[in-house]
């Protein structure tokens, strides 16, 4: 589609598609809710999302309604497993820019919650297909008082060679939380930034926020809720 009903990758197809397995590999190492906080400010970053992988994998391949495209269920899994350790408001400054600064706090506001919302279903619909990947990670040497990491790893496919994912991740009220992704050299924000600013440009914050709210409102009701 197009216009304000389209997606935010508007008039670009091969982005939708690398943008969809992006976040399927995002799913597979970072979509984890852990149970007790005190355990998650003592890890290192690397050994949070060498935990997290395995388990979020397990979640995805034993739920048959996942399997089976639950959209509803899909959502759930995302809200309750991916939320605590995404810096939202950071993701969502970085990808609006420069036009950050010149929207009001209640803008702000507004676009980090209509973002957050585009991720969680974008996710949820890259979530079925997490299957057998693995993950191999590289050795990260945390300096003492580094509070901003760059986490690297490849994910070893079933067919197909290999794919860089590595991730942003900064420690913020003494906890991890990731804020960018990086897949083959692709960085999810900065694939975001260029849309917003074309939509900031035709018809401002507002206008991004309305693109946004519409995506999501079409979203939501393709999922049930």
């Amino acid at each position: 589609m197009a216009g304000t009903q389209g997606l935010i990758y508007l008039g670009n197809e091969y982005k939708m598609k690398m943008l969809k397995q992006l976040c399927a590999l995002v799913l597979v190492v970072c979509s984890v809710f852990v149970t007790h906080s005190a355990m998650a400010q003592e890890e290192a970053p690397d050994a949070m999302i060498r935990r997290i992988s395995q388990e979020v994998q397990n979640i995805a391949k034993s739920d048959q309604s996942i399997q089976g495209g639950n959209m509803s269920r899909m959502v759930a899994v995302v809200e309750e497993k991916i939320l605590p350790y995404v810096d939202f408001e950071r993701m969502t400054s970085l990808a609006a820019g420069r036009f950050w600064r010149q929207a009001n706090p209640e803008q702000q506001k507004q676009l980090i919650a209509a973002f957050r919302s585009l991720l969680i279903y974008t996710y949820s619909g890259a979530l079925s297909q997490v299957r057998d990947q693995k993950i191999e990670f590289r050795p990260l040497k945390l300096d003492p008082g580094a509070t901003d990491v760059e986490v690297r790893s490849r994910v070893i496919q079933p067919q197909g060679d290999p794919i860089l994912l590595n991730y942003r991740v900064e420690k913020t009220s003494g906890s991890w939380k990731m804020y960018d992704v990086n897949v083959m050299g692709a960085w999810l924000v900065e694939t975001y930034k260029g849309t917003f600013s074309t939509e900031i440009g035709k018809g401002g914050i507002d206008g991004l926020i309305q693109v946004l709210a519409d995506k999501n409102k079409q979203l939501a009701t393709r999922s049930g809720k």
